[in-house]
């Protein structure tokens, strides 16, 4: 089996957890998933199956969307409403204020990487330091918010619309929120409702996908690259391809979904002075 499969991730699983339970589901070894959301976290997870996986690495780089919570009020030793309370703080905080504040956590910011992460500091995933009790220095990172929408108020929490490129912790979006507007501030919940050209509505229950084991639910991997043109080749042009090579072609220069004379996808190319050149091939050997 070959393709990628959107998963509606259930809360309290992790991303390897999903990708453990359909390698037994689907009957296939190699399963990866491209961008990890927290246990607490539910929504779009693309998961890449056989072949697929030469293909992760593109999709890890992608945009993305989330519905998050944002409890003010306190502070937590993971970032998220799943740890342990370090502080409590009154926080009578009004929709404009917040929204006043809203505006400097977007575009590129800075943030440094929660001590509950797998970021590694000195061969060690942060985690596990933490989980001994250690705090260490973390270098801080730029990650790009393109924007932060107030969506509404439920009970005590706040909720955003957040897009954001890779890399980005809305956990540590919402205690920075909460630290500048002087409350603390943690997530309370958080939903991918966008993974680069995937959304909610690509999005299957886990278990329906492990029932049907796979069955139905398998997407062709050029559907990654559904936003770039295609291109047609066939003969010399086609063997070229096949064996790694570069080849004449009559297209402007950019990045092409690549397509032999029988309809397979056959790679990822890109196309420079006349030349194309394979930047991934697909194609089953």
């Amino acid at each position: 089996m070959n393709g990628i499969v959107i998963v509606d991730k259930p809360a309290g699983w992790t991303s390897q957890d999903v990708c453990s339970k359909l390698r037994g589901a689907l009957g296939e070894r190699r399963v990866g998933h491209s961008g990890t959301l927290d246990p607490m976290a539910t929504g779009v997870l693309p998961v890449f199956v056989g072949r697929a996986t030469r293909a992760v690495g593109f999709a890890q780089s992608d945009a993305k969307r989330y519905t998050a919570a944002l409890r003010l009020g306190i502070v937590t030793d993971t970032q998220d409403t799943s740890g342990s309370v370090l502080e409590a703080h009154p926080a009578d905080v009004t929709e404009a204020a917040l929204l006043a504040v809203l505006p400097e956590f977007t575009g590129e910011i800075s943030q440094v990487p929660p001590m509950y992460s797998a970021v590694k500091i000195g061969g060690k995933k942060l985690y596990e330091l933490a989980r001994r009790g250690q705090i260490v220095e973390r270098p801080a990172r730029d990650v790009t918010i393109s924007s932060i929408t107030l969506l509404r108020r439920e009970g005590e929490d706040f909720i955003l619309d957040i897009a954001c490129s890779k890399g980005t912790y809305i956990r540590t979006l919402c205690h920075d929120i909460g630290r500048r507007l002087g409350c603390g501030g943690a997530m309370a919940s958080l939903r991918r409702t966008v993974a680069g050209v995937f959304t909610e509505a690509d999005a299957h229950p886990l278990l329906d996908i492990v029932d049907a084991h796979g069955e139905g639910f398998v997407l062709p991997v050029d559907t990654l690259f559904s936003h770039l043109p295609e291109a047609h080749i066939a003969g010399e042009a086609e063997r070229r391809c096949r064996c790694g090579n570069d080849f004449p072609a009559g297209l402007p220069d950019g990045e092409y979904r690549v397509y032999g004379e029988s309809g397979e996808f056959l790679m990822l190319g890109g196309v420079f002075e006349g030349k194309m050149r394979t930047v991934k091939s697909f194609f089953a050997l």
